[in-house]
């Protein structure tokens, strides 16, 4: 009797440890099976990148990613390429791995592309960009008096001369009561306005009207500046004339020289006024 006891005692004990195991058995089953069923994608590129931006050395291109498939996230990494005028020959450019690039002299007459690496957990793929137009030099900055109205005092430089081509004073006629006046030049250079330009004007002979601080043209090319009576106006008894001698130059030159430029003009004048 007890031997039968204890022989069931063996068979559930063995059922039951059969049991357990077929059971972490079918669990570790499922867990390699949905393991198994996880997609891996690599990327793979849908539209490859492109690059945008003028032909020109100082110019910035920049390039787009392009599109890619595969399991996200993915990540990019770029570099540019050096490449004939045909777009083959290419070499990588030294130290160019952002999305962007100022193109350079060496690059003058030849072609670039980007290439541009996608990755994420499943692998990594690389694309490159057609080639680009020929990168030509940079366009010279207008220098003397050959760029659009107005034109910067900054690029005109000789032989080049600047010229006082126009004038006006206010009131119109001076009197022998007027204590001030004020007096515009209009500076230009090959016939069109100069910006920037300082000008000086003083009354001759001296001691009839103040010297105001030099002032400089604006867009539309004229300075301004006020005068006040002195002491020697009028500079004598029957004068018809304020003569004015008026300067126009460019900062840091030599008032005498570089691109300065010197004349008298005259307004009339009424004492009886």
């Amino acid at each position: 009797m007890k031997r039968l006891r204890l022989s069931w005692v063996v068979v559930l004990a063995l059922t039951t440890a059969l049991a357990v195991t077929a059971g972490i058995a079918g669990f570790a089953g499922s867990g390699a099976a949905a393991d198994g069923d996880r997609t891996h994608a690599p990327p793979t590129v849908q539209t490859p990148p492109t690059v945008s931006g003028t032909p020109e050395v100082g110019s910035t291109l920049t390039t787009s990613n392009g599109q890619w498939n595969g399991t996200a996230p993915i990540t990019y990494r770029y570099r540019w390429l050096r490449c004939d005028a045909t777009g083959g020959s290419c070499s990588n450019i030294g130290g160019a791995t952002e999305r962007t690039y100022v193109l350079k002299n060496p690059d003058v007459g030849n072609t670039l592309r980007s290439r541009v690496t996608a990755t994420n957990a499943d692998g990594s793929a690389s694309s490159t960009s057609v080639p680009t137009a020929l990168i030509r030099p940079a366009t010279p900055a207008p220098q003397g008096c050959a760029g659009n109205a107005p034109i910067p005092i900054a690029s005109i430089s000789a032989p080049e001369r600047l010229l006082v081509d126009r004038q006006s004073i206010n009131p119109s006629v001076v009197g022998r009561n007027t204590q001030s006046v004020t007096v515009r030049f209009h500076v230009s250079c090959r016939g069109k306005s100069v910006q920037g330009a300082l000008v000086y004007a003083t009354a001759v002979p001296f001691n009839q009207f103040s010297i105001p601080a030099e002032q400089a043209t604006g867009a539309d090319g004229w300075a301004q500046l006020t005068m006040s009576q002195l002491s020697g106006y009028p500079a004598a008894r029957r004068q018809q004339l304020l003569v004015v001698f008026v300067r126009a130059r460019k900062g840091g030159e030599d008032p005498l020289g570089g691109v300065s430029t010197r004349r008298l003009v005259s307004f009339p004048v009424n004492l009886s006024r």
